[in-house]
């Protein structure tokens, strides 16, 4: 009996290419989170290379157990590519700020275990989740995510004198042409890993530039976890459990859209059991994350957007990809040999990469009927309310639009992602469901 494409190895010089391509896709936005946070909090250089470490090594184990699984109860089985989640930032700081790191660490230990008993109940909603409502979330998770990735070209500040320079616009338009030319012009493998060839040549361009910085590789160690627990015992402060808890229930919404776009992706669409095997093992990254002075993971969109261009659905490439990751986080020189590759030159393959995911939410997009029924409206006010946050930002890019709100409110409704799911799901409940029935009106509009 054959395999499913999703099952099938690949020769082993392949899948270390594909895996190396997945990594270096995940790797910037991936660290950016432990790199905010402890900047933020005014850690050491020492302490922030613990954290980016234990980061790289959680997201690895929870990319193997996505990609691998364990038994009938963890891992969806899937190319899914883990990486710690952007939503937890503004938390993190404000707990730290007002209860230590201790509070952090162990309220993410419990949003972990709500995590884990709510991965079953969450998962059987994928109901809920039909084309109507994945792909407008897929569509907002691409547009929402070419912020980030414009910032990675041109600067993260746009205010800074060397914002926008040419060299960095010019070497990331060189890599989205580069990348053009060799899935146009080439055909089969090599055509598969052409954004892995664009990368290396993006660096290779960049270095009579003066834009890599090689010197972090000769100071980081060969070998540094730090122990679990670093910074103390936990602590369970009530506010910082119910903020994370909040952070759990936005992780499960994009993991689950992005799940499910994988598997129509590869051909194996996506179950509530195997949602609800992925969202446990989220779960199981906060817990691990809390202990291991890390970060909760959630599924990342970039990858997805690769398996959409790639057409490489072995969920054992990825695998390969989160070992890797373990690597990196115990031998902290190759993570610093692989953040030498310029954000500018990443950037330019990560804005593809979102690209592809807003076009497959516009896929999705086309199964939907629209003639007699409010399905063009819900469309337009899930995008047109929850890309807000997207649009309204300060120098950083870091939304503003919801800064006089609560901290937990901030955290819902200051991610495009989330709030654009919380909108498409409870709009599709009010026309669709509860009551639905056809408009004469809308029957016979044009």
């Amino acid at each position: 009996m054959t395999k499913h494409p999703v099952d099938q190895g690949l020769p082993a010089g392949r899948l270390l290419l594909l895996g190396l391509q997945h990594m270096a896709i995940m790797y910037t936005g991936s660290v950016a989170v432990p790199l905010i946070v402890g900047s933020a909090l005014k850690l050491d250089a020492a302490t922030i290379a613990l954290l980016v470490n234990a980061d790289l090594f959680v997201a690895g184990i929870a990319t193997l157990v996505q990609s691998i699984g364990i038994g009938k109860l963890i891992g969806v089985r899937l190319p899914v590519v883990a990486g710690a989640t952007f939503t937890v930032v503004n938390p993190m700081i404000l707990i730290a700020s007002q209860y230590g790191l201790t509070a952090v660490y162990g309220s993410m230990i419990a949003s972990g275990v709500f995590g884990l008993l709510l991965a079953r109940p969450f998962a059987k909603m994928i109901r809920f989740f039909p084309p109507l409502v994945s792909g407008t979330l897929l569509l907002v998770i691409g547009v929402s995510l070419l912020g980030p990735g414009a910032a990675m070209i041109a600067g993260h500040d746009t205010e800074a004198p060397d914002y926008a320079t040419p060299s960095h616009l010019g070497i990331a338009l060189g890599v989205v042409a580069l990348i053009v030319l060799l899935t146009r012009v080439l055909r089969g493998f090599v055509a598969q890993i052409a954004p892995l060839v664009a990368l290396a040549v993006g660096l290779i361009v960049a270095i009579p530039l003066g834009l890599t910085q090689f010197g972090g590789v000769g100071q980081a160690s060969w070998f540094g976890l730090a122990a679990p627990l670093h910074f103390g015992a936990p602590t369970f402060p009530i506010a910082a459990v119910l903020s994370m808890c909040v952070v759990m229930l936005v992780t499960f919404t994009e993991s689950t859209a992005d799940m499910i776009a994988v598997g129509e992706i590869a051909g194996r669409p996506a179950t509530d059991a195997d949602v609800a095997r992925g969202l446990a093992t989220d779960g199981l990254s906060a817990i691990l994350g809390g202990f291991m002075n890390s970060f909760p993971d959630t599924a990342f969109a970039q990858n997805v957007g690769l398996v959409q261009m790639t057409r490489v659905r072995s969920r054992w490439v990825v695998a390969v990809t989160g070992g890797l990751l373990v690597v990196m986080g115990l031998v902290p020189k190759v993570g610093a040999a692989i953040a030498a590759i310029p954000e500018p030159v990443v950037g330019g393959v990560a804005v593809i990469m979102f690209a592809m995911v807003a076009a497959v939410g516009v896929q999705n997009l086309k199964k939907v009927e629209f003639s007699g029924n409010h399905n063009t409206f819900i469309v337009a006010v899930s995008l047109g309310v929850g890309l807000l946050p997207a649009f309204a930002t300060d120098r950083f890019g870091t939304s503003i639009f919801f800064q006089h709100f609560p901290a937990w409110l901030q955290t819902i409704c200051g991610s495009p992602i989330t709030l654009t799911s919380i909108l498409a799901f409870l709009l599709n409940l009010l026309f669709n469901h509860l009551g639905a029935r056809k408009d004469p009106d809308l029957l016979s509009a044009p």
